[in-house]
């Protein structure tokens, strides 16, 4: 085991990840598969190897759900089922499946293709685009229809994505600084992180009080499955409901939206993919939004799909704590051991993906089903994310469905760079739009 160089006293490698945070995860793995660091006085691991990050992902109960970052969403999100200790996942997996069951897919594409079809209505020839304010616009909508049964009035969207934003910002500003005292004091990026708390829960109160009320929801989508009782007749608390609803809205509308946002960015900037995936399209789906039943003949897009979360996954790093005295490549970990991966970094390793800077859809045609441990953009082993089939699918039937009508060209003189965020979103990406035809469907897909 290697230790990383050039911590200093109280704060660590903090200004080292603070400066260039990918560029410093993706560096970790030169220093060996299995690299002490420092984060503030606490020391913590970062596990670099894909082996020894799929040992991490299965073992989910010695490798708990811990460290840092799910401390800080717990601060907000609470334990639903994306930061709940091991002990508890089990039962919560159980109980919200239905709700991502493949039975009901077809009615969730349904209405991906409805939202879809009223996102791109009032865009316009030449119009410059906000693209990640479009895609969170999208992924916002769909999220609270399919999984909360909620009407989309989207006057309030840009709040729930500025929200989301300042909680992002904040969590890294506390993962980055690891001193508490910074975080408590009333500077003005610590009261946009508090305004965001509270807008969020309103938010997700307002869910939960406009479900009951209207006693909506019939059949099994997400907050009908967290309001009803259990096979034992046990129901969920109102805090445990609340915890779940803020976990999903948060993941369900971040995590596509960046996605999309990235995906749209590298089609604009490779000529040659976009005339393919043009050519896919209009071959496949003929001017007609894209459907389910489309996704085995949408090979290309379904590859850039891939390709974009192998570049840019959801999150740029996760943190895991041992929950008792264990061993992790050779080396003992005692019991309370802070341990760090990196999605980001593993999909940068030369040996795993050559030329891993370049955008190339193409290479999943020679790699297929990638090895344990190369490809995590969804996490893996029990605690993979429940929603990644649904994820996967609102992206590439939003990247088919709108390429069959429009092209997105970048904007010219723009510098496209990720956030300084544990989440890998865009910083700015506006993207010109220029028809490729009339819009002559509305919605209506198979």
């Amino acid at each position: 085991m290697a230790a990383l160089p050039g911590a200093l006293p109280l704060l660590g490698h903090a200004p080292l990840f603070a400066r260039k945070p990918l560029d410093f995860l993706a560096s970790l793995s030169a220093h060996g598969d299995l690299v002490r660091l420092k984060l503030g006085t606490e020391t913590a691991y970062a596990v670099c190897h894909p082996t020894l990050v799929h040992q991490l992902l299965v073992a989910d109960r010695t490798f708990d759900k811990g460290g840092p970052i799910y401390d800080k969403l717990r601060e907000f999100g609470g334990n639903g089922l994306g930061t709940c200790p091991a002990a508890a996942h089990r039962s919560q997996r159980r109980r919200i499946q239905p709700a991502f069951h493949r039975d009901r897919m077809p009615g969730h594409a349904l209405v991906m293709a409805q939202e879809i079809a009223a996102l791109t209505s009032p865009w316009q020839n030449g119009q410059f685009l906000d693209v990640p304010a479009a895609m969170h616009q999208l992924t916002t909508a769909v999220t609270v229809r399919c999984l909360f049964d909620a009407d989309t009035d989207r006057s309030g969207f840009p709040t729930v994505q500025s929200s989301i934003d300042a909680l992002a910002t904040g969590v890294t500003r506390r993962l980055m600084w690891p001193v508490p005292l910074i975080h408590r004091l009333p500077t003005p990026a610590n009261r946009r992180y508090e305004r965001a708390r509270l807008h969020l829960r309103q938010i997700t109160d307002a869910l939960i009080s406009d479900f009951r009320s209207a006693r909506a929801g019939v059949g099994e989508n997400l907050m009908s499955v967290l309001t009803a009782p259990d096979a034992n007749g046990v129901y969920l608390s109102d805090a445990e409901v609340h915890d779940q609803v803020i976990s999903f809205l948060l993941a369900g509308v971040e995590s596509a939206a960046n996605a999309l946002s990235w995906a749209w960015h590298l089609i604009g900037t490779h000529p040659g993919v976009q005339t393919r995936l043009h050519t896919e399209v209009d071959t496949v789906l003929a001017d007609r939004p894209a459907g389910l039943t489309d996704l085995e003949s949408l090979e290309l897009t379904g590859r850039i799909v891939t390709e974009t979360l192998r570049l840019f996954p959801p999150d740029s790093l996760a943190t895991r704590s041992t929950s008792t005295d264990t061993v992790l490549g050779g080396h003992p970990l005692p019991a309370g051991t802070t341990v760090i991966y990196s999605p980001y970094q593993l999909h940068r390793r030369g040996d795993l993906y050559p030329d891993p800077d370049r955008f190339d859809p193409d290479r999943w045609q020679d790699i297929g089903k990638p090895p344990p441990g190369t490809w995590v953009p969804f996490g893996g082993g029990p605690r993979k994310c429940i929603a990644d089939t649904f994820s996967r699918i609102l992206t590439t039937l939003t990247l088919a469905t709108v390429a069959t009508r429009w092209q997105l060209r970048p904007a010219p003189g723009q510098t496209v760079r990720p956030a300084r965020q544990v989440v890998v979103a865009p910083h700015t990406l506006s993207m010109r739009l220029h028809r490729r035809r009339t819009d002559t469907h509305q919605g209506t897909a198979t």
